[in-house]
């Protein structure tokens, strides 16, 4: 999987005119089978640095196994607002095709309201005609006065416009690295970690030990525990629940890993929502509520579905796919969901060290990692599913 991008992490780049962008669409809105969605053109004309380049992705609608997309990035602060897609609040990090942007060699500050690099060159893909209306009526595979619509967004349409990628190719981890998603240590750290889980988990004896090795070892450090457990409550079981009514804004502490594996059951789940190993970073760190969601549109039938229960978002707090081998170093950052029986109010203290240790990007410091953007959302609400693993 050799990759022609030109953008690395870091890049600056300007998003071309609405204009210049239509060009490159076909009449549904779209290139190479990805949407570009209303919702991106309040970025047209402006500058942004490369988060990620995203030459895979994640697909859990589908299977846990990776997915290869050609010649896209991820921009850092470019989420979907939901607006045109009926309200969604996924908040999911948008993918930007490089036809779609411009690198900016010698940063200077842009023009108000227009694309000095865009003047420069045209796209180079002539697309059919696209207009701004054919970009709105592709957001939706239903009319759109329909009772319950059918949304088409970048998310719903991943299976097609990638295509499959084995997690044992090893050019997509030699891509994390040339691209700059990935520092050399990283990959290092999550190779020794699959080797470490795999005889963990051997069943040849010293499991139990190993574990609790690794556990000494990362409290001593300050970081992660072994993230790879099973839930406390046998299945079939009914798992607890707590109701605490977060609303954005609100500080939070998330509880410690072995407080949540009590809510659990052995699949790792309380009351239809997943518990992903992913999640276990954060365990312990104090952070904002971001969100309370109440609808997601489902990525594998682009219905909306309504949330039964509470389901939480945190500031800050993003997937980084560090320990699942079908999605590693996934750059697709998916808000991970939380339920508050996971979660307690922070105390007056822990309020006042938020508000005295806030970083300039908001987070509170900590020896744990904290991130910009990373990939776990696993929600069950009543009968339907969105297993994301």
């Amino acid at each position: 999987m050799t990759s022609d991008s030109k953008l690395r992490c870091g890049d600056l780049v300007q998003v071309r005119t609405k204009e210049e962008i239509l060009r490159t669409l076909d009449r549904n809105g779209q290139l190479e089978k990805l949407p570009f969605m209303p919702e991106m053109f309040e970025f047209c004309g402006k500058q942004f640095r490369v988060f990620k380049r995203a030459h895979k992705t994640c697909d859990p609608p589908n299977g846990v196994g990776g997915r290869r997309m050609a010649h896209a990035v991820h921009l850092e602060g470019t989420r979907c607002s939901g607006d045109a897609h009926g309200g969604c609040q996924a908040g999911c990090l948008l993918f930007w095709k490089e036809e779609w942007l411009t690198k900016i060699e010698n940063p200077s500050p842009p023009l108000p309201g227009l694309s000095h690099a865009a003047v420069d060159r045209a796209p180079d893909r002539l697309g059919d005609g696209c207009t701004e209306h054919d970009v709105i009526a592709g957001t939706r595979s239903s009319p759109v006065d329909a009772s319950e619509p059918i949304y088409v967004c970048q998310s719903t349409q991943v299976e097609k416009a990638t295509t499959p990628l084995a997690w044992w190719d090893v050019r997509q981890y030699i891509e994390d690295y040339r691209s700059g998603n990935v520092r050399l240590s990283q990959l290092l750290v999550a190779f020794l970690f699959t080797l470490y889980a795999k005889v963990a988990s051997a069943g040849i004896g010293f499991g139990a030990a190993l574990r609790w090795l690794y556990d000494r070892v990362q409290t001593m450090r300050g970081a992660t525990p072994f993230p790879l457990r099973v839930g406390a409550i046998a299945r079939g079981r009914k798992t607890p629940a707590a109701k605490l009514d977060l609303e954005p804004g609100e500080l939070v502490k998330v509880r410690g890993y072995q407080a949540i594996l009590a809510t659990l059951n052995e699949d790792s789940y309380n009351r239809g929502m997943y518990f992903d190993p992913e999640m276990v970073e954060f365990c312990g760190g104090t952070y904002r509520v971001l969100d309370r969601i109440r609808q997601i549109i489902n990525e594998k039938t682009g219905q909306m579905m309504q949330m039964k229960n509470d389901c939480i978002v945190l500031d800050g707090v993003v997937c980084r796919a560090c320990y699942a081998k079908n999605r590693r170093f996934c750059p697709r950052s998916i808000y991970p969901y939380w339920r508050e029986i996971w979660l307690e109010r922070a105390s007056a203290n822990e309020a006042r060290v938020e508000n005295s240790t806030r970083t300039p990007r908001g987070r509170l410091w900590s020896k744990r990692p904290l991130v910009i953007d990373g990939c776990s959302r696993n929600v069950r609400d009543s009968e339907t599913l969105l297993h994301r693993r």
